[in-house]
């Protein structure tokens, strides 16, 4: 880019009606955390969240969308559901296309 150096940042958040935050990268986070870990326990010490915190950011989540994230198996840990899955497929395709979007501006416009 002409000697500039460029640093993209892309947000994909879903929001209710009500403006709120329901869905972003913060839980895609927490959900890549629960399907390499089965567990949301390991995957809030690896990202350093309080578990109580994870719980009611994936409960409010499930609550808006209306479908469960999450299976819990109590001691076993936890798995995405088929629902659970499907969204973070969706979501990371919908984050990796606003980025190409926006690099591809930033290049017409600086090369």
């Amino acid at each position: 880019m002409n000697g500039l150096y460029y640093n993209v940042r892309v947000r994909v958040k879903g929001k209710n009606v009500d403006g709120r935050d329901y869905f972003g990268r913060g839980v895609a986070d927490l959900l890549h955390g629960v399907k390499e870990y089965h567990s949301l326990n390991q995957a809030t010490k690896e990202m350093g969240m309080a578990y109580s915190k994870a719980w009611r950011i994936v409960r409010q989540a499930e609550k808006t969308l209306g479908m469960p994230l999450l299976v819990r198996m109590g001691k076993n840990g936890s798995v995405l559901t088929p629902d659970g899955e499907k969204l973070l497929e969706v979501y990371e395709e919908a984050e990796k296309e606003a980025f190409r979007v926006v690099r591809n501006v930033f290049e017409k416009y600086y090369g």
